[in-house]
């Protein structure tokens, strides 16, 4: 049975990751967050402070899949590859567009942040994509599908999830040849 916190919570955490999408991590304050589910700051700020807890929390389900992701074994075959990429970008995309625009710049992220383990997710996924000893193609090929992928859900928010998915499946396919 879900408690009025728990409720409170679950509200709190679905108007987060809605006005996070929106209008991006950085400007969006825990007042905004509040007023969305008809609280006051100071009640978000008792289940939610710092605000990275929001961000935290709404990360965890993608870092799951994340993981799940990472240990699959494709055996090798590109296409398959590509489509559980794009199945999981398009099923967390407020959560990527938190990631990508707002938490981490990975290039810069310094050791232990959040943005060294989006950078290592990014590689690791990248090194999926291309092989162990890719080639100039392979490595151009790889970029331009993360690339894609991460604009092409950054920039769709207010697009259904069904027709991005369609679009960045055949557009990633595309580029990588298949």
């Amino acid at each position: 049975m879900m408690t009025t916190a728990d409720d409170t919570r679950t509200r709190i955490l679905a108007a987060a990751q809605e006005l996070f999408a929106e209008r991006g991590y950085a400007l969006t304050s825990l007042a905004d967050i509040a007023a969305a589910v008809g609280l006051t700051k100071t009640a978000v700020a008792y289940h939610f402070h710092p605000k990275d807890r929001l961000a935290a929390e709404l990360l965890a389900p993608a870092a799951d899949d994340m993981l799940t992701l990472l240990g699959a074994d494709f055996g090798g075959d590109r296409r398959a590859t590509v489509e559980a990429l794009v199945g999981f970008v398009v099923r967390h995309r407020a959560v990527l567009r938190l990631l990508m625009e707002d938490i981490g710049r990975a290039d810069d992220a310094p050791p232990g942040s959040t943005g060294e383990a989006i950078r290592t997710f990014r590689d690791e996924v990248l090194a999926k994509l291309i092989g162990p000893d890719p080639d100039d193609e392979a490595r151009i090929r790889g970029w331009a599908v993360l690339g894609a992928l991460q604009w092409g859900v950054v920039h769709t928010m207010d697009l259904p999830p069904e027709r991005v998915h369609e679009s960045l499946l055949r557009a990633t396919l595309a580029i990588e040849e298949l």
